[in-house]
């Protein structure tokens, strides 16, 4: 790696926390508000255009729209896990859906980053400041330092 290349981060697909996160003296333990956020399920593969980067999507997959407009992607598999629906909606149709409180590790970062999504093509882009956040699954995520307030609390 060059001296100018940011730091990869990969997600490992493999259920539990990264050992590179977890023991990092500066990571924090947090956990998601609920949030009510706008979710359609895509019939197709498409790219899903993220505030870090293009994120592929496949059929099946979440496509969610925060509060700010801001948009990103769950997989299938992942989704029941992180949202449940807000009535009427009913689970696996387009509408309202809630984020559950499900915690994560986080470490902000004070150099701009990248990461690998777990479909082993999307690549986010972090700027410093931002949050690396791993959610327990063998996922990893960027959240921006100005969003990760209004959606997590830090427990410790």
């Amino acid at each position: 790696m060059s001296p100018t290349a940011a730091p990869l981060f990969r997600s490992s697909r493999q259920p539990g926390y990264s050992s590179g996160i977890s023991s990092d003296p500066r990571r924090v333990v947090a956990r998601k508000f609920e949030r009510e956020v706008q979710v359609r399920f895509t019939t197709e593969a498409c790219t899903v255009q993220s505030l870090e980067g293009l994120v592929q999507a496949r059929p099946g997959d979440a496509i969610l729209t925060g509060a700010g407009g801001e948009h990103w992607r769950v997989s299938k598999a992942r989704f029941p896990e992180k949202y449940r629906p807000v009535p009427p909606t009913r689970a696996g149709e387009d509408g309202r859906y809630v984020s559950l409180r499900t915690r994560v590790l986080a470490l902000q970062l004070r150099e701009a980053f990248e990461v690998l999504l777990a479909d082993g093509q999307s690549r986010l882009n972090g700027q410093v400041g931002d949050w690396l956040v791993d959610y327990g699954d063998g996922s990893l995520g960027i959240v921006s330092h100005a969003i990760f307030p209004t959606t997590y609390e830090i427990l410790g």
